[in-house]
């Protein structure tokens, strides 16, 4: 029972990005990515859910021993891979509510009438501290950086499911709203969730205490260690590296 990540290879329009990144994270694991811009962790993440610009040239991806390399977006998402985006991207005509909905009654696979879904969203919005009306608005238009970190983690919080990659979650939150968004991960967690955490900064990591820390240089992980090396990178920078 683990999301394996084993020996990757990832290119984009013919330029090799990722190296050969071995990675398995257990169930209520979490393990954060760290590296400097440029270094390959958007493409891994956006390799792992299965982005059609970025191909997989070597390999594997697998989630309980199954092989989801070869798999769709939809079909890995339906496995219970699931990625928040570093730019969630704007949709007009969409309202957050109807988005949500078709999602979560996707990934359930059974009907879930109007009530019983606007009941449990807006149980799920009160522990993230979002105010009703946001269900009310377009997808992602207008939001602020925040705004869209918080809608990241709702999807989350609606779905459950057995892995997350987390890319730069954190960024542009102010303290507040950091501590809201680490104690929506940390819940999902405490019930069995996995995390790939991508980062800049370890001052969510401060909440949320990795089980592992990684270190992405070029393509290839240059270091693993744990929340100590997080800290280490903080006071120093990559320079070591």
């Amino acid at each position: 029972m683990s999301l394996k990540i084993k020996n990757l290879h990832v290119s984009r329009e013919g330029k090799e990005i990722v190296k050969g990144v071995t990675i398995e994270i257990m169930p209520g694991e979490v393990h954060a990515l760290m590296g400097q811009n440029g270094s390959g962790k958007s493409s891994l993440a956006n390799a792992l859910m299965g982005h059609p610009k970025y191909v997989i040239t070597d390999g594997s991806i697998g989630i309980d021993d199954e092989d989801l390399t070869a798999l769709k977006p939809n079909e890995r998402a339906a496995k219970g891979l699931f990625l928040s985006m570093q730019h969630p991207p704007e949709v007009s005509g969409v309202t957050v509510a109807h988005f949500l909905r078709v999602i979560t009654t996707t990934a359930r696979r059974e009907p879930l009438s109007v009530a019983d879904f606007r009941k449990l969203l807006k149980e799920k919005m009160a522990d993230l501290k979002i105010d009703a009306s946001f269900m009310h608005r377009g997808l992602n238009e207008g939001f602020s950086g925040g705004e869209k970190k918080r809608m990241e983690i709702l999807q989350l919080a609606l779905l459950e499911p057995k892995y997350a990659v987390l890319d730069e979650t954190d960024s542009g939150l102010d303290v507040d709203a950091l501590k809201i968004v680490s104690d929506g991960v940390r819940k999902l967690r405490e019930k069995g969730m996995g995390v790939l955490l991508i980062t800049h900064h370890a001052r969510i990591l401060q909440d949320l205490e990795p089980d592992k820390v990684h270190v992405l240089k070029d393509g290839l992980i240059v270091a693993d260690g744990s929340a100590d090396l997080a800290a280490e990178i903080e006071k120093d920078g990559f320079t070591k590296w």
